[in-house]
């Protein structure tokens, strides 16, 4: 993916937004244990290389220019979101509660992109405001992008790693 595709960091964020939305929508969709499956561990590994991306370059670099709580709920948001991506991804696909488990992950991502997205006053809009470099976050992302990818290519990603919650109360 050619770093120069999005204008800055936020540009690239917002289109994997996007990505995984219509993701989840394809699953909505679809039919079949083994398509639901096939679109479960896309979207989980979607979201996995998107939490990475913000918890190690995107919040740190803003973390001036964002409001604390804002800040500090994200990473929750995330952890939330972890905990159901690795036991999605522990399924195998199967069980009574996949599909449940992927409607409430869609839920949470939904609040989550609307947080980051909120015009005015959303995680995105006050890190833009800041004095950050958003076009070499970009930059600095998409290389750790790349790395993720290939790693997801050779044998895949581990579980999802929580940031703020504490495994132990999970």
């Amino acid at each position: 993916m050619p770093q120069e595709q999005f204008t800055d960091a936020i540009a690239m964020l917002k289109h994997d937004h996007r990505e995984v939305e219509a993701l989840f929508e394809k699953f909505e969709k679809a039919s079949g244990s083994e398509r639901k499956w096939q679109l479960a561990q896309q979207i989980c590994n979607e979201l996995k290389i998107h939490t990475i991306l913000e918890e190690e370059i995107f919040y740190p670099a803003c973390e001036r220019a964002v409001e604390e709580d804002l800040y500090k709920e994200a990473f929750v948001e995330h952890d939330g979101a972890k905990v159901l991506i690795n036991d999605i991804m522990a399924t195998g696909g199967e069980g009574e509660f996949f599909e449940a488990k992927i409607q409430v992950l869609s839920e949470e991502i939904e609040h989550h992109v609307k947080e980051e997205e909120k015009p005015g006053e959303g995680f995105f809009a006050q890190a833009r405001q800041g004095d950050v470099d958003m076009v070499a976050l970009r930059d600095q992302m998409a290389g750790r992008k790349e790395e993720l990818l290939a790693q997801e290519e050779r044998g895949g990603l581990p579980p999802a790693q929580l940031t703020a919650v504490q495994p132990e109360n999970v």
